[in-house]
């Protein structure tokens, strides 16, 4: 354990206190993507408070923090802020009741359902403890708070709007996430740790009519059938099983009334892959089949393709998530260990990837150790409740202080190297 980590073990019980009410005012009050205007301010001004540079509304509502300590690296530590249109069924008495307008104008429930609640938090005190430790580190935070994960814009948001140009470039990017898995447990991985994600709309146009004469119609309710289920034999025909491929339909819309053949349907598609020749495949086979279905049906035109979202894989760098490792291995011990692969999606591999400089990403179990371990025993973990569910709600202890053990530990292998206090 090296000098930052003691610090933070040192401090961490008295600042504790204040980062759960600051978990738990967060929980309180989400915003969806894109409007995360409240908690981009409090991140801002905490930041501010710890003698941080701060630039604020970048990509819209980003946050970039910059504390300069002397000569050494440079470490950028990202936390997402945005919420989901979920209504929360935790039962928790810091349950959110939220209601906002999403993009289309549309009244939805929100809430913290994905714990980017607690990214902020775990990035909040981990730059308080590096501003108060600053005599045991030398070189350069940027500690960034990025909007709109779940739609997949923040990231670029913030490098479209200057960030490459505005702050020093960093020589290693590290994020985690809150996930099911035992709390207080530390999960990481060299290589793929998270799936490349795209989303699309396919609109398919017929021709309508009354339900009673259907010869004179071209149905696209047959035609958005015919095509939901060919769509699913890509991966169980056209990808290799020792590969790995998600394909869902998650929407299907079409028509208003039993009786009304409609002009149109609509689906709405997201897949998931390790590889980029599949995820090539996939995006390839979807537009072939959607076009051979619309043209079996003597469709009037070519189905039309919208992407909702686009996201990159997370391939963490080999040489630093060793370094990231050892480091977890010193700190946590058996607490510590490799994870498979996630089926998640992350735009936090933006970052490196325009930079061009290598990125760790690992988990935090948030799951109550004793919930957890019951369910192991009885083979049910696909029963606890995950990222995204209206009933996700991470343990406060001991995954608060796990979170900020972490991230202080993997910044300290930067940090704290030879020459610097110990």
């Amino acid at each position: 354990m090296n000098a930052l980590t003691s610090a933070l073990d040192i401090g961490a019980q008295e600042l504790l206190p204040e980062l759960e009410a600051i978990y738990k005012d967060l929980h309180r009050n989400p915003e969806l993507s894109m409007q995360e205007v409240r908690t981009a301010g409090i991140a801002a001004d905490y930041l501010a408070a710890q003698g941080f540079e701060v630039s604020r509304r970048i990509g819209l509502t980003g946050v970039v923090g910059v504390l300069k300590n002397g000569a050494g690296p440079t470490v950028m530590l990202r936390a997402d802020m945005d919420a989901l249109p979920v209504a929360e069924a935790t039962g928790l008495p810091y349950a959110s009741t939220v209601k906002a307008k999403d993009e289309d104008g549309i009244e939805v429930d929100v809430s913290h359902a994905c714990g980017h609640d607690m990214h902020v938090t775990w990035l909040m005190g981990a730059a308080r403890l590096l501003s108060r430790h600053r005599n045991v580190w030398k070189g350069t935070v940027l500690a960034v708070f990025q909007p709109g994960e779940e739609v997949g814009r923040g990231a670029q948001g913030m490098i479209d709007d200057g960030m490459l140009e505005r702050f020093p470039k960093p020589d290693i990017i590290l994020g985690q996430h809150v996930m099911v898995g035992e709390a207080g447990t530390i999960g990481y991985r060299s290589g793929v740790i998270l799936s490349a994600g795209d989303s699309m709309k396919v609109r398919l146009f017929g021709r309508g009519s009354h339900g009673s004469q259907p010869q004179t119609s071209i149905d696209p309710v047959i035609m958005a059938a015919s095509t939901t289920m060919r769509l699913q034999t890509i991966v169980s025909r056209e990808i290799a099983p020792i590969d790995s491929a998600v394909l869902t339909i998650g929407s299907l819309q079409a028509g208003t009334k039993e009786n009304i053949i409609p002009d149109e349907a609509t689906l709405k598609l997201n897949i998931r892959t390790y590889d980029e020749d599949v995820r090539d495949t996939m995006l390839s086979a979807i537009k072939r089949i959607c076009c051979a279905e619309c043209a079996a049906s003597n469709a009037p035109r070519e189905p039309e393709f919208t992407t909702l979202s686009s996201y990159p894989l997370t391939r963490n760098d080999v040489e630093a998530t060793e370094k990231v490792a050892q480091a977890f291995k010193a700190q946590f011990g058996e607490r510590a260990y490799e994870t498979k692969p996630a089926g998640a999606s992350e735009d936090f591999s933006v970052f490196g990837r325009t930079w061009k400089v290598p990125y760790v990403f690992w988990f935090v179990g948030g799951t109550d150790a004793q919930t957890y371990i019951k369910a192991r025993e009885a083979k049910q973990l696909n029963a606890i409740p995950s990222n995204h569910s209206p009933r996700f709600a991470p343990a406060l202890n001991p995954t608060l202080k796990a979170g900020l053990q972490a991230m202080l530990t993997a910044t300290s292998a930067w940090l704290c190297g030879k020459g610097q206090k110990e």
